[in-house]
C-alpha cells in the first residue's frame, strides 16, 4: 500500500515537515511505503476552469501538477499538510489541490485521506476544514485521530515541544494505517461503491 504526501511549506526543515516524518515513522512500522512530495517552493498557479482537462486527460499547465496526477492515481492514500499563514492553507497548497483533483479524472472513491494543519497559535481548525473539502467532494474517506490533526510551532523545530500534537500525527497515521487496509479488505469482497449519473442542478437558469 502506498500513500502520497503532499507538503505545502516553503521552507526545508519546518515544523510541518517534522510532524508529516512523525507520521511517516509509523507507516513504516505498518508496512505502507510513503512519497514525500515538498511543493511549497514552486510556482504553480491557479486553476482557470478552462475545461481542457476534459480534452487532454491532464491540465493545461505543464508542471508539477501532471507530476503529481499519476502519484494520487496509484495511491491508496492522500496526506496534504500546510502551515497556516493567514487563517487558511498556504495559497501554494490551494492552487496545487484545485488543479490536482480538477483536472484529474479518475475515480477517488475510498482513497483515504487526512490533512495536517501546523500554525503558531490559530488558524488550525479554519485550514483544517478547507483542505477537508478536497476529500469530501470526491467521495474520499477522511481519516482522523485523537483530536484535530494540528501541530503548534513557530520556529523551526517547536513543533518538537507539542508533545500532544506529535501524538495526533502518531495515532492519525495508525488510523489512515488501518482504514487503508479495511478497505483493501472491503473492496476484494465487496467493491466499491456503486456511482450514479451526477446530476448537476443550477440554481441559476
Amino acid at each position: 500500500m502506498k500513500v502520497l504526501i503532499i507538503n505545502g511549506s516553503p521552507r526545508a526543515k519546518s515544523n510541518t515537515a517534522i510532524a508529516l516524518d512523525e507520521m511517516v515513522k509509523i507507516f513504516n512500522e505498518e508496512g505502507i511505503e510513503t512519497e514525500t512530495v515538498k511543493i511549497g517552493n514552486k510556482d504553480i498557479r491557479g486553476c482557470i476552469a478552462c475545461g481542457t482537462c476534459f480534452e487532454k486527460g491532464k491540465c493545461v499547465f505543464d508542471d508539477i501538477i501532471n507530476e503529481l496526477a499519476p502519484k494520487f492515481e496509484a495511491a491508496d492514500g492522500l496526506v496534504v499538510a500546510s502551515p497556516v499563514y493567514y487563517a487558511s492553507a498556504n495559497a501554494t497548497l490551494i492552487a496545487c489541490l484545485d488543479r490536482l483533483f480538477y483536472s484529474t479524472h479518475f475515480n477517488k472513491t475510498m482513497k483515504v485521506g487526512a490533512s495536517v494543519v501546523c500554525a503558531r497559535r490559530g488558524g488550525l481548525s479554519a485550514t483544517f476544514d478547507e483542505l477537508n473539502k478536497y476529500f469530501t467532494i470526491s467521495g474520499m474517506p477522511v481519516a482522523s485521530s485523537q483530536y484535530w490533526n494540528s501541530v503548534h510551532g513557530r520556529e523551526p523545530g517547536e513543533v518538537l515541544q507539542d508533545d500532544e500534537g506529535l501524538q495526533t500525527m502518531r495515532t492519525l497515521a495508525r488510523n489512515m494505517s488501518f482504514l487503508m487496509k479495511s478497505i483493501a479488505l472491503g473492496k476484494e469482497k465487496y467493491g466499491i461503491p456503486e456511482k450514479e449519473p451526477w446530476t448537476p442542478t443550477h440554481f441559476i437558469r
